[in-house]
């Protein structure tokens, strides 16, 4: 079944975003969530699904059902999924799902913490390396988040020629756009020199090779079609979505140079009825400089190994 306009996207809303000691993770969301309904005109009651991811910080196995509690709804539909930074937009999808299915129809997706704030640096440093490396075969040896990327930049820097310069661009590049946003963690430009003098991380990353960890939350409400016409936001119709899992663990991955990315982007595509060509905006996730390098070559912006020399 294919989900193409079988609903739309009638409300954004964004927290406050930084580092933000005063509002608890599950008040971001509810900040969030405040402004999607607002901006789409929606009341609390005729939500009747979430979606929501994990939290790092909040100490609840339950997140969703919490969520709910928070907020006051009482929805029909509710669940937490887990699937890293890729967690947001496969929310989405699920949503269109849950819609198109006659499980919901108004859903709001939701997800954000306080992981700036909320943990000291010693909790964060044990949180992030409980989440990575197989139990028997890689946790043993101490990896880290940066640094089995810093893995995959160094392997892709040796089969194609991406160079350092290149990586930091990148970085340059995703700053100069935050600082056209008012809202933005970090305003400050940089430069390749100031990227490359980071602090080192993990060879051949340094900090500003790493994202960001912001307090923020973020929400959408969407909902099935009859319904977006009488909402005040004029509807953004989902046109195509996918998903696809190569691996978790590094050890089980089929290749350090080539991920899921082009098969969930051919789905997308494919849903729509379109190709790379047709798109004028996208949105990467970043949460490393190699990461978007190899998102653009994958899903047809750029030719394999020309990823890096795009963002010059």
């Amino acid at each position: 079944m294919s989900l193409r306009n079988s609903a739309a996207i009638v409300g954004v809303g964004e927290s406050d975003i930084g580092r933000l000691p005063h509002i608890t993770g599950l008040g971001l969301n509810a900040q969030a969530a405040r402004r999607a309904l607002d901006d789409a005109g929606v009341k609390p009651g005729e939500v009747d699904g979430l979606l929501t991811a994990y939290s790092m910080t909040e100490p609840y196995f339950m997140l969703g059902t919490v969520l709910c509690e928070y907020l006051g709804l009482q929805p029909s539909y509710c669940a937490s999924l887990v699937a890293g930074g890729a967690t947001p937009a496969i929310m989405l999808g699920h949503a269109a799902a849950a819609i198109a299915s006659g499980q919901a129809s108004t859903v709001l997706v939701l997800t954000g913490e306080n992981r700036a704030s909320g943990q000291t640096r010693d909790q964060a440093v044990a949180a992030l390396a409980t989440a990575v490396g197989h139990p028997y075969f890689e946790y043993p040896y101490g990896p880290s988040i940066p640094g089995c990327y810093a893995m995959i930049a160094r392997r892709y820097m040796h089969e194609y020629g991406i160079t350092r310069e290149q990586l930091a661009q990148v970085a340059v590049t995703t700053r100069r756009h935050a600082c056209l946003h008012p809202s933005s963690h970090m305003r400050a430009p940089i430069g390749i020199t100031d990227v490359l003098a980071a602090k080192p991380i993990a060879e051949p990353l340094t900090l500003l090779d790493c994202c960001l960890i912001s307090d923020a939350a973020g929400a959408l409400v969407v909902t099935r079609p009859d319904r977006a016409a009488r909402c005040r936001a004029a509807p953004v119709w989902l046109l195509g979505i996918g998903e696809s899992h190569t691996h978790e663990h590094l050890v089980c991955a089929p290749s350090l140079s080539e991920f899921g990315v082009a098969r969930s982007g051919r789905i997308a595509y494919d849903m729509a009825g379109m190709s790379p060509q047709d798109i004028d905006l996208a949105q990467l996730y970043d949460c490393f400089t190699i990461v978007p390098i190899i998102e653009l070559e994958e899903l047809g912006f750029a030719a394999r190994g020309a990823g890096g020399a795009f963002w010059q």
